[in-house]
């Protein structure tokens, strides 16, 4: 489990194909602080990722073509810039929301204009996800914990504040690049448990 308040950044070092899905190596920063081993669990750009090799500040993940399909991992090139967010331990101070790092969908930026000090960037709203999207709902892009702004019809917007901006990779996103979109977990099951009890009494 994350808190989607990023810390360190990454540079995907090799991408290579492997039976359908892949295997990522990424330099990361914070290995030195956080010491990973094999089998932990580390989120890049907002994706769950279990570590297989460690070796100095490169981390080896495989990648499954479930993963591929439905995150933007499969977009990344070598020298591409990635957020870096290792697992939350117990007793941390809990500053954003709970990101299990279990990617919804990959929606396109629509556009991104300046807005004061920050930019205001608006996303394409997937229709089986607009019950979570909503105004001052929590949403997770590239694995940065956000609140709605807004939202209407296909779209919803995010306002990034400049150290949003400055310490993660959504400062170079720019329209018509993609970002991995987790809605809050808690409206997910809200909305599973109020569809059950209705198709229930039916």
């Amino acid at each position: 489990m994350f808190g989607g308040l990023i810390a360190y950044a990454g540079r995907v070092e090799a991408m290579c194909e492997d039976r359908g899905g892949a295997k990522v190596v990424v330099r990361c920063e914070g290995v030195e602080r956080e010491v990973p081993a094999v089998k932990d669990s580390i989120a890049i750009d907002g994706v769950c990722l279990t570590v297989t090799r460690v070796d100095g500040d490169a981390l080896t993940f495989d990648v499954v073509p479930e993963t591929l399909a439905r995150s933007t991992l499969g977009d990344r090139v070598p020298g591409d810039r990635v957020n870096v967010e290792y697992a939350l331990r117990a007793g941390e101070r809990m500053g954003g929301h709970f990101v299990y790092g279990h990617v919804d969908a990959a929606a396109r930026i629509i556009a991104r204009v300046t807005e004061g000090q920050g930019a205001r960037v608006r996303i394409e709203r997937p229709s089986d996800l607009a019950f979570g999207l909503v105004p001052k709902a929590f949403v997770a892009l590239d694995g940065v914990s956000l609140t709605v702004a807004s939202a209407d019809g296909a779209w919803f917007e995010v306002a990034l504040i400049p150290e949003t901006l400055a310490r993660t990779g959504l400062g170079q996103r720019a329209a018509g690049s993609r970002v991995n979109v987790e809605i809050d977990p808690m409206a997910r099951y809200a909305y599973a448990a109020v569809a059950a009890q209705r198709d229930a009494v039916r």
